[in-house]
């Protein structure tokens, strides 16, 4: 580890301990050229998966996207800060967890509509419109109607 003082690449731990919430290891070092002290901090490195678009393109998983997304379709909504940051993170661990590097980007979109109907079905209707690209009053109809499911993407 570099030195920030002296760039020295020599460097003793001083002291170790785990992060608040786990993921991480906070180690204080010292520099044995100038005795400079900082600190680094040791995460495993997660596989992000990549998002097969609907037009074919990839790109890595991006939990901003997810939390944006949520964030609009609450909007003005008595829904809880939190409660975002929750759906956020179940997507985000559903998504971590799937089997493969790459997952279309319509498995996301299911999973945010499941978590999104158990939070606020007002929400749920937003995010679905834009989701599942309605045009029509009809699509919201068809949307509500309790003896009908959801249109496919």
């Amino acid at each position: 580890m570099l030195c920030p003082a002296c760039g020295n690449i020599s460097s003793r731990v001083v002291d170790s301990r785990p992060a608040p919430d786990g993921d991480a290891i906070r180690r204080r070092r010292a520099c044995e050229r100038c005795g400079e002290r900082f600190t680094t901090w040791e995460r495993v490195e997660e596989v992000v998966p990549l998002v097969v678009k609907r037009d074919g393109r990839r790109e890595p998983f991006q939990r901003d996207k997810i939390r944006h997304s949520v964030s609009i379709a609450i909007r003005k909504r008595p829904v809880p800060a939190d409660e975002v940051e929750r759906i956020v993170s179940r997507v985000s661990d559903e998504v971590t967890r799937s089997v493969g590097s790459e997952l279309p980007s319509e498995d996301i979109g299911e999973l945010v509509l499941s978590q999104l109907a158990a939070v606020d079905e007002v929400a749920y209707a937003r995010f679905a419109s834009v989701y599942l690209r309605f045009e029509s009053l009809e699509d919201f109809r068809d949307l509500v109607a309790p003896s009908s499911k959801p249109p496919e993407p």
